[in-house]
């Protein structure tokens, strides 16, 4: 059966304003307890429809947009949690979060995790995760209400398994992409 992956909806309430990287782990602590603040676009709710299982990460903007799907998790596993930013000390210069975010994430594909989970190990997590959802797939259509991210880790281990992809996640709130098991 086909596994849906699904990023979460825009989290609502986080400042815009220029911060420094220091400033930043305060920033990202609050993304990380955000509620979301949009609805799902209607290609969202009929795709989540057609699931049987239904796995979330326990972040509360996956667990949000589930509710706001008007779904329940069949199973909530930290094991589909995004990938955490590492933090840098430094007090300049004052950046929007949108660049940090970029700017970090890219010190974080280079190698520099700091006390963070590394490239390496979240590759790791995200090949259990997918075969967490293979294995479910088994059972019924899979949704996961995942993150960017994670979700793009899990979606290249789907392929490096032989699953195909009717078309492959974009970084927007609410993208998603359908894998189904390829035939040999």
């Amino acid at each position: 059966m086909p596994i849906i992956l699904m990023r979460h909806g825009k989290p609502g309430g986080l400042s815009p304003q220029h911060l420094s990287a220091k400033a930043m782990a305060q920033w990202i602590a609050s993304y990380d307890s955000a509620l979301i603040s949009d609805m799902p676009p209607q290609r969202c709710i009929d795709l989540a429809a057609q699931a049987e299982i239904i796995v979330v990460s326990p972040l509360p903007r996956a667990l949000g947009s589930l509710e706001k799907l008007g779904l329940r998790a069949t199973y909530t596993d930290a094991i589909f949690r995004e990938v955490a930013l590492p933090a840098l000390p430094l007090a300049t210069p004052a950046l929007p979060p949108t660049l940090w975010l970029s700017l970090l994430r890219l010190l974080w594909l280079c190698g520099y995790s700091g006390s963070v989970e590394s490239f390496r190990h979240a590759r790791q997590r995200a090949r259990l995760a997918a075969s967490q959802l293979i294995s479910l797939s088994e059972q019924g259509t899979v949704l996961l209400v995942g993150h960017g991210i994670m979700n793009k880790l899990i979606a290249r281990e789907l392929r490096r398994q032989g699953w195909l992809a009717e078309k492959h996640a974009s970084s927007r709130y609410w993208s998603s992409a359908v894998y189904h098991r390829g035939f040999l």
